[in-house]
């Protein structure tokens, strides 16, 4: 089946809540999971919020990789979404659950772009 691109969405449990809640740390972390997925980065932007959390994006070529963490659950939700063939998601994914030490992890790959939704009839 053709894509246009590859979709992950992954729930990250018991992380490192000082890591979670560190933007520095969190946007180099993003940054090298972009880089070593093959990656070109064109944009970062990264917001630390009071008392704690970070929301983040990084802007690639193919398209981007996101985070929001909640250190107060040790919880992160990531996105990483890679247009072509050049990128491989799920380098970018398996460096970033590392890099957190989530103990425990789920991830969900979705297909983009394989074509128009056709309506279900009844539907």
């Amino acid at each position: 089946m053709d894509v246009l691109g590859r979709h992950i969405i992954a729930e990250l449990w018991n992380c490192n809540i000082d890591v979670l809640n560190n933007i520095n740390l969190l946007e180099q972390i993003f940054v090298d999971a972009a880089l070593k997925a093959g990656a070109e980065v064109r944009e970062v932007a990264f917001h630390q919020f009071a008392p704690h959390g970070v929301s983040g994006v990084v802007i690639i070529s193919e398209s981007h990789l996101t985070v929001h963490s909640f250190p107060e659950h040790g919880y992160a939700s990531i996105d990483v979404y890679t247009c072509g063939e050049k990128v491989d998601p799920t380098i970018a994914v398996d460096y970033i659950i590392q890099a957190l030490d989530a103990k425990t992890s789920e991830k969900i790959e979705i297909p983009r772009g394989i074509g128009p939704v056709k309506p279900q009839p009844g539907v």
